[in-house]
């Protein structure tokens, strides 16, 4: 079995809007914890798209990562992930090709085939352009031309971009993109920091189909997992109702912005309202040092991921980078 040792952590940010502060502070101290992922080791940082959120501050994910990009040294930087339905391939291969060009082997793309919103905001989006989920396989081979050495008689070259080969990886939560990242050779990432429900499904069919090729010659998975770690169990089930309250506003419609926590949920969700959390958080990573270890080795035994891209939503932002900090100090002591 792999150790934790052995695997692969990184961060997926989504910028949360606290309640009591601006959007603002929420982009710096994505700043804050880029810096601090890289002076940590962690792999990667991953920003992810959302729009028409209040409480997510990543909606423009290409310009917030040339921010932490010229602001951070080594750190691997990318998308968690581009929601490809939203926009045209070619302005996506520019606009990653020109952070490559100018960051050379520290930008990664990886792509979603959901648009991450709402209808009424997708419609916004796409300014009456008729692209669908359906449409994806033929948008992320599109990009990877633009990302590859022009062939002779190509019409259309991405300038900066062609040839920059920035890595594509294909997210998912169902089985689709796992399919098709096996298809055509990619890494896959998959979302069971909100929707685990098919993830070992997923994870065996793209092992199971996978095809080598230019980008890859095996397969690598990562998989989503939210995190709330703490000196004490006692702690982060405290520091936890931030994301128990988070989540509930999620399903219920109301605002996402981040709230402090509290002694209890009790009165503040129904029965089914917090099954229904649980079930999304249901690969939630929530406790001590100790806990925490245990729970991921479990993880481990269990799906024998190359990588753990982790999630965290606490509220108090130095509590919140301590979290990165105790998760890395299991995968070095381990």
């Amino acid at each position: 079995m792999r150790s934790l040792h052995n695997t692969q952590f990184s961060i997926l940010e989504l910028a949360p809007v606290r309640e009591d502060k601006s959007v603002q502070f929420s982009l710096q101290h994505a700043l804050e914890l880029a810096q601090h992922a890289e002076k940590l080791g962690f792999s990667r940082l991953w920003l992810a798209e959302h729009h028409n959120m209040d409480g997510i501050a990543s909606s423009a994910t290409a310009v917030l990562l040339g921010y932490l990009l010229a602001n951070t040294s080594t750190l691997k930087v990318g998308s968690g992930g581009i929601m490809l339905p939203n926009h045209a391939p070619l302005v996506v291969a520019e606009q990653f090709g020109t952070l490559e060009t100018l960051y050379p082997g520290r930008v990664e793309l990886g792509l979603g085939r959901a648009p991450g919103t709402d209808q009424v905001t997708m419609r916004a989006l796409r300014r009456g352009r008729q692209e669908t989920e359906e449409q994806f396989p033929q948008d992320v081979l599109e990009i990877l031309s633009y990302f590859g050495e022009a062939k002779q008689g190509q019409r259309i070259t991405a300038t900066p971009g062609q040839n920059t080969h920035v890595p594509v990886w294909l997210l998912g939560s169902s089985l689709f993109s796992a399919q098709l990242a096996a298809q055509l050779g990619l890494p896959y990432s998959f979302a069971s920091h909100f929707a685990p429900r098919m993830l070992g499904q997923a994870i065996q069919l793209y092992r199971e189909n996978f095809q080598p090729s230019p980008y890859l010659d095996k397969p690598y998975v990562s998989m989503g997992v939210p995190t709330v770690v703490a000196d004490t169990d006692e702690e982060a089930e405290f520091l936890a109702t931030s994301v128990y309250q988070r989540i509930l506003a999620l399903l219920t419609g109301r605002s996402l912005k981040l709230q402090p926590p509290v002694q209890t949920m009790e009165g503040r969700w129904s029965v089914s309202e917090k099954i229904a959390v649980q079930n999304f958080l249901a690969m939630a990573q929530i406790g001590s040092p100790e806990t925490v270890k245990q729970g991921l080795e479990k993880l481990l035994m269990q799906y024998d991921v190359d990588e753990f891209i982790f999630t965290c939503d606490i509220f108090d932002t130095d509590k919140r980078l301590n979290n990165f900090s105790l998760l890395i100090d299991l995968k070095q002591s381990n």
